[in-house]
């Protein structure tokens, strides 16, 4: 839902920031003060064409920012993080800015792509009356509407899943006959490292114990030097530490037993006593190891030699070595299980492909019966909004070559239409009137959306209708209101009208006003109180001068459409 919309030096509008809300949102005003302009710079945050020549006379840039309350989605969640993209509290700033020969976007601060915009659309808002807006010209949104229509959803969910299910078995199945033949050959490459490793069967930081063995082996003589010299020193000697300690000790007891107080300097000695007798005991242990080993000598140089051999080939570390090993052993693995595995893949496959064809039947079954019902119900619609003479067809061309198979089933949904008696069926997109596809936009939404329960358990959807009242009137421009107030239950819909018929209905009334100011034209956008919206309803029923007439006029077709 889109909650906030601020324009800058766009077009006529030097700044503007309205804030939308849930429900119908209806924006009015003169001919050409830039209702429309609204519109377009919304489309600009949904991904649309930016043009250098939109930017204000006398502006550098322009910018159009928007913020948009979203609902939980794990779509919507993964395109954001597959982008880098945070959002916080469910809110997410979109910000789209031209400059002369480039534009920019912004999606949560952080640099966009057009591209990605019109990903984020798809969950954003959908905009009718601009051709390269529509999303309703997608077939795959088409084949969602008529499963919304049908109450197929859990049914194309199901197709769905299956349908993966049974690509991922297929995918994995294929890689594993194409590689087979590589698979064996390297079968004894493997087979020969992983016998080369085990022979040497190394172990975790061996290397660096073993560098430090050899290390003492080839220093025995001057190790012997250094811990017999601090032996000596700490208690052979004469004069060693020890015997200097224990003078120091005697020394302290004949000063205690005269000062009882002096008794505590002896307790603090003791420690040091214990640790320097633990050290010459350690030390005297070293030196008892310590003798020169030829023979252990060159067994620790063969023995590193053979792990350097490893460790050029297989890896800088004997951990990384050690890691090569495991991965030999499951290549190996693979490849002795491989004929079991493809086995049991043939199957899921083909079992997948029964279910998916089992449910892809049965949602084209229901497709097609509901595509009958929502064609008809469409040109009613129709009938109603000024275009009685409006031909739907809704087709379901099945093809059943599993080449063709996708997520959606094995149908091809294509929405067609004939404006006018006489006209051949055409594709939605090949209609030339913005006004035309906006009101089929209208009907085709009214017929599959979802009811208004639906806004408790989930934020309404934006929708915008531009041109959506072109060439109606009396009766038909009611029932265009009563339609778009219908949609607004379950949805957030921004409309431009320049019917009193349709203003009516508003939850949210605007007024686009053009004006002059330091010889420049500003556009301004206020949300009107009761009082100024029956005033411009009245203005829109009775041109420039109001009249009473048409405010008692106004008044009554507000408390028409509050029924």
């Amino acid at each position: 839902m889109l909650v906030e919309l601020a324009v800058e030096n766009y077009a006529v509008i030097e700044k503007a920031r309205v804030r939308f809300h849930p429900g119908l949102n209806l924006l009015t005003g003169e001919t050409g003060s830039g209702k429309s302009i609204v519109v377009d710079a919304l489309g600009l945050l949904l991904g649309g064409r930016a043009s250098p020549e939109m930017v204000r006379s006398g502006a550098e840039r322009a910018r159009i920012s928007g913020i948009f309350e979203v609902a939980e989605s794990p779509a919507l969640a993964k395109l954001l993080e597959d982008a880098g993209i945070e959002m916080e509290d469910r809110e997410l700033l979109v910000e789209r800015e031209i400059q002369a020969g480039k534009s920019r976007a912004f999606v949560g601060n952080r640099p966009a792509t057009a591209a990605l915009l019109r990903d984020l659309a798809v969950h954003l808002g959908d905009i009718h009356g601009q051709h390269d807006q529509q999303q309703l010209f997608s077939p795959a949104v088409q084949c969602d509407m008529l499963d919304a229509f049908a109450g197929a959803a859990d049914l194309a969910a199901q197709v769905a899943e299956t349908y993966l299910a049974w690509r991922r078995a297929a995918v994995e199945c294929a890689e594993l006959e194409s590689s087979a033949q590589e698979q064996l050959r390297l079968a004894d490459l493997w087979a020969f490292q992983r016998q080369e490793i085990e022979a040497v069967a190394p172990h975790p930081g061996e290397d660096a114990e073993l560098e430090n063995e050899r290390r003492v082996l080839r220093n025995v003589v001057r190790l012997q030097e250094l811990a017999g010299g601090a032996y000596a020193a700490l208690y052979e000697d004469p004069a060693s530490a020890s015997a200097q300690l224990g003078t120091i000790a005697k020394r302290l007891e004949e000063l205690a037993r005269i000062d009882e107080s002096a008794r505590e300097m002896l307790t603090q000695l003791q420690p040091a006593t214990i640790a320097l007798q633990e050290t010459a005991h350690s030390l005297r242990h070293y030196l008892g190891k310590l003798e020169a080993d030829p023979g252990r000598l060159d067994e620790v140089e063969d023995r590193l030699a053979a792990l350097e051999k490893l460790k050029r080939k297989y890896g800088a570390s004997v951990e990384q070595v050690l890691q090569f090993l495991e991965q030999v052993r499951s290549h190996l693995t693979a490849v002795e299980t491989a004929d079991d595995r493809r086995s049991v893949l043939q199957k899921e496959v083909a079992a997948f492909a029964q279910a998916y064809e089992t449910a892809a039947k049965k949602l084209s079954a229901r497709r097609k019966e509901a595509a009958a019902q929502l064609g008809k119900r469409v040109e009613q619609e129709l009938a109603a909004l000024a275009m009685e003479k409006t031909r739907i067809e809704i087709r379901v061309v099945i093809n059943m070559d599993p080449a063709e198979w996708s997520e959606r089933g094995i149908d091809t949904v294509v929405f067609l239409i004939a404006p006018n008696l006489g006209d051949e069926l055409k594709p939605l997109d090949k209609i030339a009137s913005g006004g035309e596809l906006s009101r089929v936009a209208l009907a085709l939404k009214t017929c599959t959306a979802a009811p208004a329960t639906a806004r408790k358990k989930d934020l309404p959807r934006t929708l915008v209708f531009d041109e959506v009242d072109a060439g109606v009137g009396g009766s038909a421009a009611e029932a265009v209101g009563r339609r778009l107030k219908k949609l607004s239950g379950a949805n957030q819909v921004i409309c431009v009208t320049h019917l009193p018929q349709i203003a009516g209905f508003a939850d949210h009334h605007y007024f686009v006003e053009k004006h002059s100011e330091h010889g420049r034209t500003i556009a301004s956008i206020e949300e009107l109180a009761p009082d100024a919206r029956t005033r411009e309803i009245g203005r829109m029923l009775s041109g420039e001068r109001i009249t009473q007439e048409a405010l008692r006029h106004a008044e009554q077709l507000l408390k028409m459409a509050a029924k």
